[in-house]
């Protein structure tokens, strides 16, 4: 009889963070403008992500091929997991990193032209994923 107590708890939490799409703020995402990122004098190109209630921002990333890209990552604060993840190995972009209150660098370097997602892949029971939700994004290396 516990573990149904619990279950109900834990399912309640969850439509109070959003778990479900019918928390405050979990509407669908609007698209953000496109961060095009710079060189630095070190010759690093910077990029500060955050994201949050099925959103990343921006959701839209352009950098050079061939330059050293760094995407400092953060969540919202909450209680919801999220990552970020890019599967483009023929780019030399592969990353699965568990996005944090606090900050952390994902260091890089784009070896070919093209357009890559990025996304939260995190699911709960038989709800959509984040994804689903609407996190995700492309990241576009350009010439």
């Amino acid at each position: 009889m516990k573990i149904w107590h619990s279950i109900f708890l834990l399912t309640g939490a969850l439509l109070l963070t959003g778990g479900t799409g019918l928390a405050k703020g979990a509407e669908q995402p609007t698209p953000s403008k496109p961060y095009k990122a710079s060189v630095a004098k070190d010759g690093v190109q910077r990029v500060e992500i955050v994201g949050g209630s099925y959103f990343f921002t921006p959701n839209r990333i352009i950098v050079k091929v061939n330059i050293p890209v760094e995407l400092k990552i953060r969540k919202e604060p909450g209680m919801v997991p999220h990552n970020i993840v890019v599967a483009a190995p023929e780019a030399g972009i592969v990353f699965d990193a568990t996005m944090e209150n606090e900050a952390k660098v994902i260091r890089f370097t784009p070896t070919k032209v093209g357009s890559y997602p990025f996304y939260c892949n995190k699911k709960l029971l038989f709800f959509e994923s984040h994804r689903e939700k609407g996190m995700e994004g492309v990241l576009e290396v350009v010439e």
